[in-house]
């Protein structure tokens, strides 16, 4: 079995949505900007490393280019059993299984990041990481400081993140060697996250998530609060509020993936700290980051060697029809034969809700099709295509009853 992991607030870096702009998945960075009314592709291409480090930008810029990898990798056929998030990364995951839209993923970071931001510059704090100490020597340290200063997450295999005080941490630092740490780190985040530092910020949250709505996920996540799986919809507007103020248990996150049955793990954003968690604690599993296009190879193999293929590869497709899109014989296609590239350019439409499909009038294989164009209705949401291109197959009937994300259509993107 193999969980799609997504990495949290200090894994961006400036220029990490470079290797993406002339991939297909790209077209979500619009979409992005048009929610957020924010210019997400600067963030992504031009923001500086200081400007990354604003909360607001940090939080939307890697929350973005984390789903616009995930998008790549199932427009390749990968699908995941189980999902997970560190922090902000767990509306990564959301956004990925289908609980949350885009949009209301993007109005959720949005407001997010605002809140933490304006609790960071009401009660300034910082964090740092622990290195080579158990996670109760650490939380041993966080007791003797003076200050104010608390573990914020327990990320396993000696791993551990306290925040707080700037002055606190320093000596939580101290005590930690004394008690037999290897080494303090320096987070480059812009406030004291998961701590009653965040309080207000929580506060704030509960109202935007009270107006929000959630959907059933197609697979179970596992929440950073209490470390277990969850999959409906109405779950997350408390666990996301409570995430705040409490500890990110990913430690106990991945313990309870490996028990669950999971062997791979593929990280789908910026950096590759979580793979990284993932080979400490999972030494018998795989473990794979996704943060360009070059990646995408060795995830979809990893894939493979458990099964979270949903499309079969291209293996028997003639030589001479390998360097052409145009004889890619189903939607997703992958050519992984003799070094081929992967084929990215097929796409699926899926349905927005669960409920009986009524087509548009003139749909039909072959038709020319821009992006936002309707292909028909399920209860009585317009199923509209994220991507300008040709259909080239349709996979539901007038009538037939479909599934939240079901798909509808595959189309060539142009």
């Amino acid at each position: 079995m193999l969980a799609f992991t997504f990495p949290g607030q200090g894994s961006q870096q400036p220029g990490m949505g470079a290797p993406w702009v002339d991939h297909p998945s790209w077209a979500l960075v619009d979409r992005a900007s048009q929610a957020s009314g924010r210019d997400v592709a600067a963030l992504l291409l031009d923001a500086d490393a200081e400007e990354l480090r604003r909360t607001e930008n940090a939080q939307l810029s890697t929350y973005v280019l984390s789903l616009v990898v995930h998008d790549a990798v199932r427009a390749l056929g990968v699908r995941c059993h189980r999902a997970a998030g560190h922090s902000l990364g767990e509306y990564s995951a959301l956004t990925a299984v289908g609980a949350l839209t885009l949009e209301d993923g993007v109005r959720l970071v949005t407001e997010r990041g605002a809140a933490m931001q304006a609790a960071a510059d009401a009660r300034p704090g910082t964090m740092a990481a622990v290195l080579g100490a158990d996670d109760e020597v650490v939380a041993e340290a966080c007791a003797k400081a003076a200050g104010d200063v608390w573990v914020a997450n327990t990320n396993g295999a000696g791993q551990v993140v306290i925040a707080g005080d700037p002055a606190a941490i320093e000596e939580a630092g101290a005590l930690a060697k004394e008690l037999g740490a290897r080494k303090v780190m320096p987070l480059p985040v812009g406030g004291a996250f998961h701590t009653p530092f965040m309080a207000p910020a929580a506060e704030r949250l509960q109202a935007a998530l009270a107006t929000t709505t959630f959907h059933d996920a197609e697979v179970p996540v596992v929440a950073n609060v209490d470390a277990l799986p969850h999959q409906h919809a109405d779950q997350w507007a408390e666990l996301l509020a409570a995430q705040l103020t409490a500890q990110v248990r990913w430690r106990q996150t991945i313990e309870r993936l490996v028990a669950d049955g999971i062997t791979a793990f593929v990280e789908l954003g910026p950096g590759t700290v979580l793979t990284g968690v993932a080979k400490r604690q999972a030494p018998g599993g795989t473990a794979r980051s996704a943060a360009t296009p070059d990646a995408l190879e060795a995830v979809v193999e990893a894939a493979r060697q458990v099964g979270a293929v949903e499309m079969r590869a291209t293996e028997t497709v003639p030589a001479h029809h390998r360097s052409s899109q145009e004889h890619a014989p189903m939607p997703h296609a992958i050519d992984l034969h003799e070094g081929e590239h992967l084929f990215a350019a097929e796409r699926l439409v899926v349905s927005p809700a669960a409920g009986v499909f009524t087509p548009a009038e003139g749909i039909a294989e072959g038709h020319e099709i821009d992006r936002g164009h309707v292909l028909g209705h399920v209860a009585g949401q317009p199923v509209r295509s994220a991507f300008r291109g040709t259909i080239k197959g349709l996979l539901a009937v007038a009538g037939e009853r479909l599934t939240h994300r079901q798909p509808v259509a595959w189309l060539r993107s142009a």
